[in-house]
């Protein structure tokens, strides 16, 4: 039994039929469904997600163009589906507020897998052998709060949506260590077979963008070409 709420949003009721069929099966008792983008949108004013699976071509209004408004209402991981494959359109849907994207036609029982990856990093399902939280991670610049899952920049605090932080919580936890793409994936996302370098880059975008005095000139998160990225923490001078 799964109490997580999950927002299918999809215009074809067979897709959003065998979705709550399938998710039903493994144990999700709170499942809405709609068919709109507006609909989607008054769904999320009205009752809080922990995951919402958005379809990209929908009437009135795609999934691309609500998911920034969507985005003001809530920080549940937001997975698309997209008849459209190629590597623009999956950067898109990142760039706009998206966690996952998969292709149509697609296996029911890839989209619940991935509904699990989504929870388990965004905190809404038991952890098989979770490590005790650490506390405080200082950068000087920045802070990250393990254990409320905060993250503060010059004082002040900076929204950070799940994914985004946990990707930032495991570089902080190795810091001058460089990871590559797949290494990146595999540790955070959990699944070393789904790794798509498109979904890496847009996310160490986030991060920058919240961490970084210019995020096109990184200093803390950079990029060390030809084998991935690491997270810069230098050490404080030792006194004489």
């Amino acid at each position: 039994m799964n109490d997580a709420a999950i927002l299918l949003v999809d215009d074809e009721q067979a897709i959003l039929q065998l979705l709550e069929t399938v998710l039903r099966k493994e144990g999700f008792l709170t499942i809405d469904k709609v068919k709109s983008a507006e609909e989607a949108l008054a769904a999320c004013e009205r009752k809080g997600y922990d995951v919402i699976v958005l379809d990209v071509t929908l009437p009135n209004m795609s999934g691309i163009e609500a998911c920034p408004f969507i985005r003001r209402l809530t920080e549940a991981p937001i997975l698309f589906l997209s008849a459209r494959t190629t590597d623009f359109d999956k950067l898109t849907g990142f760039a706009v507020g998206g966690d996952d994207y998969v292709t149509k036609p697609f296996n029911p029982l890839e989209i619940v897998a991935r509904i699990k990856s989504l929870l388990r990093r965004s905190g809404k399902a038991a952890p098989v052998a979770a490590a005790p939280a650490t506390g405080i991670i200082d950068f000087g610049r920045f802070q990250v709060h393990e254990a409320a899952a905060e993250l503060r920049v010059e004082g002040k605090d900076v929204p950070c949506p799940s994914l985004v932080f946990q990707l930032l919580l495991f570089l902080c936890k190795n810091p001058n260590r460089v990871f590559t793409k797949s290494e990146l994936y595999e540790r955070v996302w959990g699944e070393n077979s789904l790794s798509d370098d498109n979904t890496i880059m847009v996310h160490i975008h986030r991060i920058r963008e919240r961490i970084e005095p210019d995020p096109a000139e990184p200093v803390y998160l950079v990029n060390v070409r030809g084998l991935g990225y690491k997270l810069v923490k230098k050490e404080p001078p030792h006194e004489r």
